[in-house]
C-alpha cells in the first residue's frame, strides 16, 4: 500500500499553511476569508492526490464517528436483512456508515457487541434486544447514548421504539382462520419468550379464539431447541390434536412446521405465519403471512436515531408500524382464490 497522504503534505507541496488547509477541507473557506483562488487550488490538488481524511482523528475532533450499529436477532432472516438494507441505504444517503451483525437472542453476544461498538464510539444504535439486556440499555440511556428498539422493547426502559402492531396481526391472521366455517381447531406455534412482540402476537391470538368461542391450542418450542425436535413436536402438535389450522409466530417456525407436513406425510393444515420469506411463495401452496413494511420500518429507524443524535426529538418515539394480513394459497377459502384470480 503507498504512503498515507496527510494534511501537512498537502500544505508543503503547495507552501500554504496546515491550519488553512484544514478549513478549506472542512468547508470553512468563505467563513476564514480564504480566497476562491487558493480554496480551489487546494480542493483540484486534493482531488488529484486522492486525499482521504484520516477517519479516527476525524472522529476526535467533532465528537462523532459517523457510524451506527445495528445489532439484530439475526441477520440471514429475511425480515431483518431487509431492514438492514433499507436502514444502510438511508443511512448512507445521511452521510452514515452501519455496521450490522447478529447476537442469536443471546444476551451475552448481544452485551460484548454492544461494548465493542461503544469502544469504536459508533455514534448511536437500533437494537432488537433480546432477554436480559435491560441493565446494558439502561446504563446506555444514563450516558445519553442515542438508541432506538426494534421489532420489541422493553417496559420498564423509557427509550425509543419502533414495532409492528403484534396484537393486531396476530388476532386478523386467527379471525381470518376462524372465519372459514372447516376450521374448528386452530392451533398457535410461538416460543418460550417473554418478549413483547411474542406476547402481543399470544394475546392477539387468544383474543380471537375467545371472540369465537373456541379452544385455544398453543404450542411453544424453546429457543435453543434443535431443528429435528422442533420438526418432531410440531407433527405432534398438529397430529394428535387434529388441528385445521396453524398460526406461526414466526417464519422459521413455519419453516418448521412445513419440515414436519413433508417429513411425517401428513395434510397440510391451513396456516399463516408472522413474517415472509422467499419459501414461501415458492411452496405449494403458497403460504398466508402477516407481513410487515420493511421501508416503513426502516424510515422510522433510521429518522429517529438521527433526530436522537442531532438533539431534535423532544419527546420519546413509541412508534407502532401497522401490518398487513397477505393470504394466499395455503389459507383462503375457494372464494378467496377465486377472487385472486379474477
Amino acid at each position: 500500500m503507498r504512503k498515507r497522504i496527510l494534511i501537512s503534505d498537502i500544505a508543503k507541496t503547495l507552501g500554504v499553511s496546515v491550519t488553512t488547509v484544514s478549513f478549506i477541507l472542512n468547508g470553512k473557506a468563505k467563513e476564514k476569508r480564504i480566497s476562491e483562488s487558493l480554496t480551489k487550488r487546494v480542493l483540484e490538488y486534493v482531488k488529484k492526490v486522492g486525499y482521504k481524511p484520516n477517519q479516527l482523528a476525524q472522529s476526535l475532533r467533532t465528537g462523532q464517528s459517523k457510524i451506527l450499529g445495528l445489532i439484530v436477532e439475526d441477520i440471514s432472516n429475511p425480515f431483518f436483512s431487509n431492514v438492514a438494507k433499507y436502514i444502510e441505504r438511508i443511512a448512507y444517503e445521511n452521510g452514515y456508515h452501519i455496521i450490522y451483525c447478529s447476537m442469536d437472542n443471546d444476551a451475552t453476544k448481544a452485551k460484548e457487541l454492544i461494548q465493542l461498538f461503544y469502544d469504536r464510539q459508533v455514534d448511536g444504535y437500533i437494537i432488537t434486544p433480546p432477554e436480559g439486556l435491560e441493565e446494558t440499555l439502561s446504563n446506555l440511556n444514563k450516558n445519553n447514548v442515542p438508541l432506538v428498539l426494534f421489532d420489541r422493547y422493553i417496559p420498564q426502559l423509557e427509550t425509543h421504539y419502533v414495532v409492528l402492531d403484534n396484537f393486531k396481526g396476530a388476532y386478523e391472521a386467527t379471525k381470518h382462520l376462524l372465519d372459514n366455517p372447516k376450521n374448528k381447531k386452530v392451533g398457535f406455534v410461538s416460543l418460550y419468550s417473554n418478549q413483547t412482540q411474542m406476547r402481543d402476537r399470544l394475546e392477539g391470538y387468544m383474543k380471537a379464539v375467545d371472540d369465537f368461542q373456541q379452544q385455544a391450542y398453543i404450542k411453544k418450542v424453546r429457543m435453543d431447541e434443535n431443528e429435528q425436535s422442533v420438526v418432531e413436536q410440531l407433527y405432534s402438535f398438529i397430529h394428535e390434536n387434529n388441528l385445521d389450522a396453524v398460526l406461526f409466530a414466526t417464519n422459521y417456525l413455519a419453516i418448521d412446521g412445513l419440515k414436519a407436513v413433508k417429513e411425517y406425510g401428513i395434510d397440510l393444515p391451513n396456516m399463516v405465519a408472522f413474517d415472509d420469506h422467499t419459501l414461501f411463495k415458492l411452496h405449494e401452496p403458497d403460504i398466508s403471512v402477516v407481513t410487515q413494511d420493511t421501508s416503513a420500518i426502516a424510515n422510522e429507524l433510521i429518522h429517529t436515531l438521527l433526530n436522537e443524535i442531532k438533539g431534535k426529538n423532544k419527546e420519546l418515539q413509541k412508534i407502532v408500524i401497522p401490518c398487513e394480513l397477505l393470504v394466499r394459497g395455503s389459507s383462503a377459502t375457494v372464494n378467496e382464490l377465486k377472487e385472486q384470480t379474477s
